[in-house]
């Protein structure tokens, strides 16, 4: 039997575990990957509000907390469950390329792979994935308007505020800030908007030791909080149309992309019919189209073609037809939608699951696609700008190849599922690992039962490419073997750098009670609870 490659770090102990408790409540819980996010988004179910307050209040927050993977330079979509009617609407938020972009200017090198998030060819000079050519035009704010202007019960503008005070006074600035900063040092330090937000003096912030009396340095961004209070004030239609519109559109031009205050304008994220999964009694409620959606229908469709049952418990039989149903999937999408292979390059995306205390819920996928979008900051505006056109194959001909004003095709999978006397919304992080997180999470939960603490401390794989798969160190033995004598096997870890495994969060709700998790191994990813805070 041959044996899998191993991925673990000669320095990291193989004794280490990690857990992180579920949350738990009659009152309404939010998930995200920052705990100040979380908590902004507690706080707003704690004054009244419902899922989507919450949710927008949490979403402007982590932009500004987390700014290297989502915010209001960026895209998303979102699923609102309305627990009285059991009604699912869908709120697509994905990009479009502008109408100028010309594919000429993507001139691809003799280089086969880039490293870049996708493993596309490279692009001279790598614009399709650094600057203001691989700008699109942001849609989350307005993804968030909509659904406030549907259910949002609290004002605006109160919902904005925690984001704007984070970002007059800075996001604090600790171990982890300081890495993903350093990650990307070399590209933010070309772009002179970025360079004096992220790197004061010219380098990446001082981190305090345990011992130095030194506060924990911030980063004010006194040009973003300006853009959260027009919107605050004025709504998300700020960024769309007029001043701040030519604004960001006349930036983003003199920085050399496509972006005009024609594409802003044409920002109208649509409510779409939610593509619906059957597996065993429960439903699975996605987005149709161009994301993750489809591909979770193509797994759990093959899921069942392979075994009549599930097992008693998650043995090697379970982990073997998972990971056969998630390939499957994958050579699908491959086929039909037109995405190649995913490397191992940082993913810029966050995800926001909530659940209030009637029990509706919003899950909510937010991104700049990759860590810190396309490293440019807007002077006038702020605006940490996405990388959208990184969704596209700069080869020409091809199903996804760069064109102007087309869609981008994307990974994430914001999911509700419903049935067996429990209801859960979930997402994550992470490109392509995201489908077979979310994947696994809920067929586990169908298959066996699993709350969600149960659910996300269970090992399970990442499978982000038809091959090789990655295995979860502390997957039991005779899983690792009967993988490995199928399949070309990786060992890994989830760690804290580089991630794999995704980041995924996820609310459950069943007779009346709440429960929120996140992944164990994530530094800053909590639950948080309305009576928490």
């Amino acid at each position: 039997m041959p044996k899998p490659t191993s991925a673990l770090s000669p320095n990291i102990s193989r004794k280490r575990t990690v857990r992180k408790p579920s949350a738990r409540s009659r009152g309404g819980i939010v998930v995200t990957q920052n705990r100040i996010a979380s908590e902004a988004g507690a706080r707003g179910l704690k004054a009244g509000g419902d899922a989507v307050d919450a949710g927008v209040a949490a979403s402007f927050a982590v932009g500004v907390a987390e700014p290297w993977m989502s915010g209001i330079g960026g895209v998303g979509a979102m699923l609102v469950y309305e627990a009285k009617t059991g009604k699912i609407r869908a709120f697509d938020g994905g990009g479009r390329s502008p109408k100028a972009l010309k594919p000429s200017d993507y001139e691809l090198t003799d280089q086969a792979d880039a490293g870049n998030l996708f493993g596309w060819p490279m692009v001279k000079g790598n614009i399709n994935t650094v600057g203001a050519k691989a700008v699109i035009a942001p849609t989350q704010p307005a993804l968030l308007a909509l659904a406030h202007k549907h259910y949002g019960t609290k004002r605006w503008r109160d919902l904005i505020k925690p984001a704007i005070a984070l970002a007059e006074e800075g996001q604090p600035v600790d171990w982890h800030t300081a890495l993903n900063i350093t990650a990307a040092m070399k590209d933010l330090q070309k772009d002179p908007g970025a360079r004096a937000v992220f790197l004061p003096n010219g380098f990446p912030p001082y981190v305090p030791a345990a011992m130095d009396p030194r506060p924990m340095a911030r980063l004010p961004r006194p040009e973003l909080a300006r853009t959260l209070k027009a919107i605050a004030e004025d709504g998300a239609g700020v960024l769309y149309k007029g001043a701040l519109a030519r604004a960001i559109a006349e930036d983003v031009r003199a920085l050399g992309g496509y972006l005009t205050e024609e594409d802003l304008a044409a920002v109208a994220p649509p409510e779409r019919e939610p593509l619906t999964i059957s597996y065993l009694d429960r439903t699975i409620h996605v987005l149709p189209e161009l994301n993750g959606g489809p591909t979770l229908a193509v797994a759990f469709r093959d899921l069942v073609k392979r075994r009549k049952k599930p097992e008693a418990k998650p043995n090697e039989k379970t982990f073997l037809a998972y990971a056969a149903a998630i390939q499957a999937a994958w050579k699908h999408r491959f086929k039909v939608m037109g995405d190649a292979g995913e490397k191992t390059a940082p993913t810029s995306t966050t995800h926001i699951s909530v659940v209030d205390r009637e029990g509706n819920m919003v899950t909510l996928t937010q991104t700049l696609l990759t860590l810190f979008g396309a490293r440019i900051v807007l002077p006038k505006s702020g605006i940490l700008m996405n990388n959208g056109i990184n969704w596209f194959d700069p080869t020409p001909g091809g199903p996804n190849s760069i064109a102007p004003d087309a869609r981008a095709l994307a990974n994430y999978v914001p999911a509700v599922m419903t049935g067996g006397g429990a209801t859960i919304g979930i997402g994550g992080c992470g490109g392509r690992r995201i489908p077979p997180a979310v994947f696994q999470l809920l067929a586990m939960s169908a298959d066996f039962g699993f709350d969600l603490d149960e659910a996300f401390h269970q090992p399970r794989l990442d499978i982000s490419n038809v091959s090789p798969i990655i295995l979860h160190r502390r997957l039991p033995q005779k899983v690792i073997d009967a993988l490995t004598a199928e399949h070309k096997a990786v060992i890994g870890e989830p760690i804290e750098y580089p991630s794999n495994f995704t980041i995924a969060g996820a609310v459950r709700r069943e007779r009346g009670r709440n429960e929120g998790a996140t992944e164990p191994h994530h530094p800053w990813s909590e639950a948080v609870a309305e009576d928490e805070v």
